[in-house]
Formats: structure tokens, sequence, C-alpha cells
């Protein structure tokens, strides 16, 4: 049996997240549901506007995210991340232990600044996000733990990575390493813009083919470059073993390996769209872990994405966590 669930490696970037309306990205000519990647001058900029409408902290990142879900539902997971030597790169690593995920830094802080996500949500549930990576654009292969790697049941890496050089080679040298070793390998598209901008990168990082991929409906016209999903789901066949495509009110779809599966979607009045598709692969790797079917993961999955929709914020709380896997 293997030690964690998940290794996943990813952005470690701290969550700011705001309740905001339209008018505010209309003044500041901020491109709406999408990520943006700043430096740090254009972020600080940022921050002091979004001061006045508060706001909630906690460590995130897309694969964060993820594993954090993983942990917290009663399984295991270890994260492989950079942070520096500041405040909210001990707030980081705190974060993820009393999460119960294990992380390569030990502790140990790299030079830097850490990197800062802020994430802006509207009146409609939509997020949007401006991203300072920080210290974690240096992510690379030297960070990658290979003995964590051989003892998961999955590796999963995180697509933002692909805007870095370094952190594509990182995702790149853990899929060899976990292929190499007999380890199922996960990816997740992340974000729109990153596979509309990057895609020569994902083309890279998938290599010769991967066990499971997690898109949303955009992710995946865009990356195969299609006008329907029922074309992108034959391309994607091509070189993802399974996959799971969120479709926003329309549920998922889910294929095992040989069948399509439809996951309905549960009825909820949307707040925030963030971290919906991190905790639904969270939920659905999860669910795999423990022995679910494919269409049982991704029910499971469907339900968690529905409850962190309804509320504001990235995460669940533990009974919440807790709750599904009951």
């Amino acid at each position: 049996m293997s030690k964690y669930d998940v290794y996943g490696l990813g952005n470690a970037l701290v969550d700011m997240e705001f309740e905001i309306n339209d008018q505010f990205l209309q003044d500041n000519k901020i491109d709406k549901g999408v990520m943006t990647l700043v430096d740090e001058n254009q972020q600080h900029e940022l921050i002091s506007q979004l001061d006045a409408f508060g706001g909630n902290k906690a460590s995130g990142g897309s694969a964060a995210n993820t594993l954090i879900a993983v942990s917290s539902m009663g399984g295991s997971s270890y994260y492989s991340c950079k942070v520096a030597d500041d405040e909210l790169g001990q707030f980081y690593l705190d974060d993820l232990k009393s999460a119960g995920v294990d992380c390569n830094m030990n502790g140990r802080h790299k030079g830097g600044i850490t990197g800062k996500c802020l994430v802006m949500v509207t009146p409609d549930a939509e997020r949007t996000m401006h991203t300072f990576l920080g210290v974690s654009s240096e992510l690379s292969p030297y960070e990658v733990s290979e003995e964590a790697i051989k003892n998961s049941g999955i590796c999963y890496l995180e697509g933002y990575l692909t805007t870095s050089d370094t952190g594509k080679a990182a995702n790149i040298a853990a899929r060899e390493i976990a292929q190499k070793n007999n380890i199922k390998t996960a990816l997740t598209f992340s974000d729109p813009f990153v596979v509309d901008h990057f895609h020569d990168g994902f083309t890279e990082t998938i290599g010769d083919g991967i066990d499971l991929l997690f898109c949303n409906e955009v992710e995946a016209l865009s990356y195969t470059k299609k006008d329907s999903i029922d074309d992108a789901i034959a391309t994607i066949k091509t070189f993802a073993k399974n996959f799971a495509i969120t479709l926003g009110s329309n549920g998922a779809v889910v294929f095992d390996g040989n069948t399509m599966i439809d996951i309905a979607a549960h009825s909820v009045k949307a707040v925030d769209t963030n971290g919906a598709g991190d905790l639904f692969a969270g939920a659905f790797m999860y669910g795999l872990a423990r022995g679910m079917s494919y269409e049982e993961a991704g029910n499971l999955a469907s339900k968690a994405s529905s409850i962190i929709v309804s509320q504001f914020g990235p995460r669940l709380n533990l009974e919440q966590y807790q709750s599904l896997s009951a």
C-alpha cells in the first residue's frame, strides 16, 4: 500500500480573496474570469485598492488546494513546492502542516518573496485572479521528490507550472519518474488563459501520454482546438487514458477507459467558483484511492464542488471535508 494517495507539485501561493463588483474590474482594466500573471509592483498597487473590500487569506495554489482536500477527507498527500523566507512563507508551511499535507520544504525556506494570488470574486460567482509567482516561479526538478512519487498512488501535475520553464521541467521530471516506477500520472489544465497561451508547454508536459486528465469544457476545447466537446473528447482520448471534464451547471463527463459516464450536477446557488475544479480533482482522486468506481468518484467530486461554490473561499472547513468521506 502506498504511503501517499496523491503526490503533487505546483505553485505555492498565498490566496488573498476579495468580494468585489464588476465595476472594479472595469475601472482597473482587468480581464474577467481568467488568471493573469503580474509583477510585484502591479500586484502591490492592486492590493492597496482591494484593502477596502476586506478579504480572506489561506495557503493555496491549484494543486495545494487539491492535496489539502485529499488529506482533509481522510487520505494522504505530499506536496513539492517553493516558498520564501518571509512571513507569508511561514504562514504557508504552517497552513499545509495543519491540513495534514507533507511537504518537501520541512520548514526550510529559500530566499526571495513568497508568491501571492489575488482572487477577485464578482456577484455572479466568477473568479478573476492576478498572480505574482514570486519564488514559486523558480520551482524546478530540484524540488521534485523521487522518493515521495515512488511511494504514491497518483502523481498529480499542476498546469499552471507550464508558465515557467523550470516549473514545466519539474512537471516533466515528475511525470517521467512516475512512469518509470509504474505510478499513475494525472494532470490538470488549471485555467483557460494558461491553456491558450502555453499550449506547446502542455504538449511537452503530456509527452507520450498521461493516465488521468482534469479540465473544464473551455480548456478542453482550447487545448484540442475543436469547436465541439465531442470532437475535443475524441482528441483527448489519444493522449489521456482516463479523464474528467467539468461542464459547470451541466455536471461533468468522465471516461474510465472504456465507458463515457455522465455525472449529474447538484443544483445550488453559486456564490464563488474559486477552488471548485481543485476540489473536484481532490475528491475524485480520494474516491479512486478508496476503491470507488469512476462513476462513484465522479459523483463524490460533483457533490463536493456543489458545496464549495455555494460559499465564499477556495476550501471547505474540516467538518465539511469529513462529511463527504463519511
